[in-house]
C-alpha cells in the first residue's frame, strides 16, 4: 500500500502507458510503502516523460506533466532524509548587469518550475565589473534574490581582494601565474579566468563547511533552458536534479555540459561559414519576387558538431561542406524584401558573436545515460566537486581564448573517467534583444564605423596555439612528465607554423567569398538595387566593410599577430607558463589544503 499520495506519478503512468517501463513501475508502486522507496520509481519515470515532452515538440501538456512530476518527487523528498548535494551556481560577470539579470531570472524560473528545494541551491556572483553602475546593479540583484529566498553571495572586487589578503605575500607570489595579482586600482576587468581562480579560493572555504557541495559555473549570457526559438522560454531541464544524481551515482569529479543557441567561439573564426550562407541566401533571393510571401520558414537545418567553425576539422569535426539555409524569424505575413531587410539587421549581430544561419539546437538524449568521457570543458557550463577545485583555469594571466579546451585536456590527463560530459546544455545568447549587441565584450572595438575584432582575434589565434601545443605535449606525458624548455619551445613553434597556414588559408577563403558577395550585391539587375531596398543595401555594405577591416592583408588583427616583437613575447610567455605549470599545480594544492 502506498504511504503517500502520488497522483501525478499515477497520471503519468496512465498518460504514457505504452512506455516500456510503465507496467513495472506501476507494479512496484503497488508494493511501495514509504516515500524513500517511491523516489526510485520517479527516477524511472522521469526519462519517459522527458522523452515524450521533446518528442511532442514541447507540447504544453507534456511540459506541464514533466514539471509536475518533478514537483511531486520533490514533495516526496521532503518526507525523507535529504542527503543530496548543495549546488552553488557561480556566475562570473563583467559589466553585463542586464545579461546577469536575465541569466538569474531564468534560474529562479527553472527552480520554481520543477519545485526544487531552495535550501539546496545557492548563487555566487563573481563580479569583475569596472563601471560603478554595473556593480551597483549586480549588488541590488543579489539582495533581491536573497529576499526572494535564493541564498546569494555577492563576491565583488573588495571581497576578492579580501580573499587574497588571507594569503601571505609569499603564498600570493607562489601562485602568481594562477591569480595574476594586480594592484587594487587595476583589479577590475582582470578576465574571466583569473576571476574564476580567485573565486575558487572562496568556494574552497565554502566546501569546508559544506562537504556535499557542488559548483556549477555558468556565463552571464546564458539561460537555464535549451529552447532556441525566439520568445519560447520553456523550462525543460531540471539541472539540479540531474547534476545531483550524476555526482551521486557515478565517479565524476568534473562534469561539463555544452551550450545551444549562439556558438561558443569568436566571430574571428566564423566569417567563412557565414559568407557561404549569405551567398546561398542572396542567390536564392535573386530568383524570387521581393513582394511575394516569404518562403524561408521551413524547419532550420539541424547542426552537428561545430558547423559554425571555419576550421572545424582542427577539432576533429567533419567540415560541413554545404550552405545552411536561413530560417526567417519574423512572425506574421510578410514578403521576401522584409525577410532580407531583417537578415541584414541580424548580420550586424555577428560581430558580437551571433551566427544568424548556424544556431546549435537541442537534441534530446536521456541525461543519466548520456554521460561520457570528456576532453573539453565548456567554461560557461561545468561542474566541480570540492576535490576538483584543484583544477584551476590554467595560464589565466595570458588572457587567451580557448581556456576551456586547454583545461579539458589537462583534466583529461589527470582525471580520466572522473571527467565527463552530459546532455545538460544551457541556452547561449550573445546579444541583448533590445540592442542586438553584447553589453560588454573585451577585444571588440566599436568606436569607429566598422567593428574591429583585432583584440579578440589575437587572443583567439594564440589561444589556439596554446591549445594544440598542450595537446601535443600531453601526448608526450605532460604535465606528469617533466619536459625540457627546448621541447616546449619546439612544440609551440611547430604548432604556430601549422596554425599560421590554416588561418591564412581560411582568410583567403573569406576574402574570395567576400568578393563574390560584393559582385552579387552590385548586380544592377538584382531587385535589391532599387530605392526601396536602400537601407538593406547600406547594412550589407557596413557588414562587408567590417569584414574587410578584419580580414584584409593590412587588417590590424593580422598585423598584430604577425608583428615580430609581439609574436616573440607571446611565445615566450607561453613557454614560461607551460614550464611552470607543474609547480603551479603543487602550490595550488598546498593553498587549498591550508585554507
Amino acid at each position: 500500500m502506498v504511504a503517500y499520495a502520488c497522483p501525478v506519478l499515477e497520471a503519468c503512468l496512465e498518460r504514457y502507458a505504452k512506455a516500456g517501463d510503465a507496467d513495472a513501475i506501476r507494479y512496484r508502486l503497488r508494493c511501495t510503502a514509504t516515500a524513500a522507496d517511491m523516489l526510485p520509481l520517479y527516477d524511472r519515470m522521469i526519462p519517459v516523460v522527458e522523452a515524450a515532452m521533446w518528442a511532442s515538440d514541447l507540447a504544453p501538456q507534456d511540459v506541464a506533466a514533466c514539471q509536475a512530476l518533478f514537483g511531486e518527487r520533490e514533495a516526496q523528498q521532503a518526507h525523507c532524509k535529504d542527503t543530496r548535494h548543495k549546488l552553488y551556481i557561480v556566475v562570473p560577470v563583467a559589466d553585463r548587469p542586464r545579461h546577469l539579470r536575465s541569466c538569474l531570472e531564468s534560474l529562479v524560473n527553472a527552480v520554481f518550475s520543477f519545485g526544487n528545494a531552495l535550501h539546496r541551491i545557492a548563487v555566487v556572483i563573481a563580479d569583475d565589473s569596472c563601471a560603478a553602475s554595473s556593480i551597483s546593479a549586480n549588488q541590488a540583484l543579489a539582495r533581491e534574490l536573497q529576499q526572494r529566498g535564493l541564498e546569494t553571495l555577492y563576491f565583488g572586487l573588495e571581497e576578492q581582494q579580501a580573499e587574497l589578503a588571507r594569503l601571505s605575500e609569499q603564498t600570493r607570489e607562489a601562485i602568481r601565474h594562477i591569480i595574476d595579482p594586480l594592484q587594487p586600482a587595476d583589479f577590475a576587468h582582470k578576465g574571466a579566468s583569473t576571476t574564476r581562480n580567485i573565486t575558487y579560493l572562496r568556494l574552497n572555504r565554502l566546501a569546508n563547511a559544506e562537504p556535499r557541495a557542488l559548483f556549477l559555473f555558468v556565463d552571464s549570457d546564458q539561460e537555464f533552458h535549451a529552447n532556441t526559438d525566439a520568445g519560447r522560454r520553456v523550462y525543460t531541464t531540471n539541472y539540479y536534479y540531474h547534476i545531483d544524481r550524476l555526482f551521486s551515482t557515478t565517479p565524476i569529479e568534473v562534469l561539463t555540459g555544452k551550450v545551444v543557441g549562439d556558438p561558443p567561439v569568436s566571430p574571428a573564426v566564423m566569417a567563412g561559414t557565414l559568407l557561404e550562407d549569405v551567398l546561398a541566401l542572396l542567390g536564392e533571393m535573386a530568383t524570387l519576387d521581393p513582394d511575394s510571401a516569404c518562403s524561408f520558414h521551413r524547419a532550420p537545418t539541424r547542426d552537428d558538431g561545430a558547423a559554425y567553425h571555419d576550421m572545424a576539422q582542427l577539432f576533429g569535426f567533419k567540415a560541413c561542406g554545404e550552405a545552411h539555409r536561413y530560417h526567417c524569424d519574423i512572425e506574421g505575413a510578410h514578403d521576401h524584401a522584409t525577410c532580407l531587410a531583417r537578415f541584414s539587421r541580424r548580420m550586424q549581430h555577428f560581430f558580437d558573436g551571433e551566427h544568424p544561419t548556424r544556431v546549435t539546437r537541442y537534441r534530446h538524449v536521456d541525461v543519466q545515460d548520456s554521460w561520457t568521457p570528456a576532453r573539453t570543458v565548456y567554461t560557461g557550463n561545468y561542474v566541480l566537486s570540492p576535490e576538483a577545485l584543484r583544477y584551476f583555469i590554467p595560464f589565466a594571466g595570458l588572457q587567451l581564448r580557448m581556456a576551456g579546451p586547454v583545461l579539458g585536456r589537462l583534466v583529461q590527463a589527470g582525471s580520466g573517467p572522473a571527467f565527463a560530459s552530459a546532455n545538460l546544455p544551457l541556452l547561449h545568447k550573445r546579444t541583448e534583444e533590445e540592442t542586438g549587441q553584447s553589453e560588454f565584450r573585451p577585444g571588440i572595438d566599436r568606436a569607429g564605423s566598422e567593428a574591429d575584432l583585432s583584440g579578440e582575434f589575437e587572443r583567439q589565434y594564440f589561444g589556439d596555439v596554446m591549445l594544440f601545443t598542450v595537446i601535443e605535449l600531453v601526448e608526450q606525458g605532460y604535465p606528469d612528465t617533466v619536459l625540457s624548455t627546448a621541447t616546449i619551445e619546439a612544440a609551440i613553434a611547430a604548432t604556430d607554423a601549422r596554425l599560421r597556414a590554416e588561418y591564412a588559408e581560411t582568410r583567403g577563403r573569406v576574402l574570395a567569398r567576400l568578393a563574390e558577395l560584393e559582385a552579387l550585391l552590385g548586380d544592377p539587375a538584382a531587385w535589391w538595387n532599387t530605392a526601396a531596398a536602400a537601407e538593406t543595401r547600406a547594412r550589407f555594405a557596413a557588414f562587408i566593410a567590417s569584414l574587410h577591416t578584419n580580414f584584409d592583408q593590412d587588417a590590424p588583427a593580422w598585423q598584430l599577430i604577425s608583428d615580430p616583437a609581439h609574436h616573440a613575447q607571446r611565445c615566450a610567455d607561453m613557454v614560461a607558463a607551460l614550464t611552470s605549470y607543474r609547480m603551479d599545480c603543487h602550490q595550488w594544492r598546498h593553498v587549498l589544503q591550508a585554507s
